[in-house]
């Protein structure tokens, strides 16, 4: 992890980055859509300008609650709301942005990051094949997704790879551990790689998340899970710290943000620091 911190300071001005989720509203085309595309704008407005008021060091923007996913590809309704909504975010929130567009529409969420000025997308499938709760995702995203970057002249534009991805099988590369999958993914060209637990809300194991860390010099990212009970635990394993669930209320990804859960986490992460 020799050249995690100082890429990580390259996006987000610290060693050690803490990243709160903003799950924007059910979209349009959705089946859970019920609401004016100008109140899920504001809404997720408002959620960001809370997280980074707190202290959070980046914010991530992601369509959680657009389920049942599609497979890899979403329509133009779906790309021209996620840029509606970065852009106005981008617009009242003074900090490093990320995208990611469920479920693994890795080209979509790159191009709203370059039309809504992010940093960086969270991308799934990036290295070999798996199967999601989606469906099978059998071709590996690296080639294409890094060639269209090249296309779009979004290169700056940081690609943050899941690696052995929660919600999924991984049979089908049973015998790859975990730490050979980031070898795979940093020799692809990924710019950092996120280890999860096996569902949205669980932790990461230790174990995976050293064994990545001793696998790779790039950043590592935890994507689940994180609490301010287990981020000491963390702390000095991973670089960047995904958040969602917890500091929603009752810890339910699904619930609007707590405040007083905000705080908790990052007295704990400023503890840390």
């Amino acid at each position: 992890m020799t050249d995690g911190p100082s890429q990580v300071e390259e996006i987000f001005g610290v060693r050690k980055a803490l990243v709160g989720m903003v799950h924007v509203g059910a979209l349009p085309g959705t089946p859970l859509f019920s609401r004016p595309m100008r109140a899920i704008i504001d809404q997720a407005v408002a959620e960001a300008r809370l997280l980074a008021d707190a202290g959070f060091d980046g914010i991530m923007i992601e369509n959680m609650h657009d389920r049942p996913y599609l497979r890899q590809v979403v329509g133009p309704e779906i790309v021209s709301a996620m840029t509606a909504i970065l852009d106005a975010v981008c617009a009242e929130v003074d900090k490093p942005l990320g995208v990611q567009i469920l479920a693994g529409a890795n080209r979509e969420a790159l191009a709203v990051a370059l039309a809504g000025r992010a940093a960086f997308v969270r991308v799934e499938n990036f290295v070999f094949a798996h199967v999601a709760d989606e469906g099978l995702m059998p071709e590996a995203e690296a080639g294409p997704l890094l060639r269209y970057r090249r296309e779009i002249g979004g290169e700056h534009v940081r690609i943050f790879a899941d690696v052995k991805k929660k919600h999924s099988s991984h049979a089908i590369t049973a015998d790859l551990d975990i730490g050979r999958t980031a070898q795979a993914a940093a020799f692809f060209g990924a710019d950092a790689v996120v280890v999860t637990g096996p569902i949205t809300g669980e932790a990461a194991s230790t174990e995976d998340v050293r064994e990545v860390a001793a696998a790779v010099e790039l950043p590592v990212a935890i994507g689940s899970g994180i609490t301010p009970d287990n981020l000491p635990a963390f702390w000095d394993l991973a670089d960047v710290f995904i958040v969602g669930s917890y500091i929603k209320q009752d810890g339910q990804w699904h619930h609007p943000p707590d405040p007083d859960r905000v705080n908790t986490l990052l007295r704990a992460a400023n503890r840390l620091r």
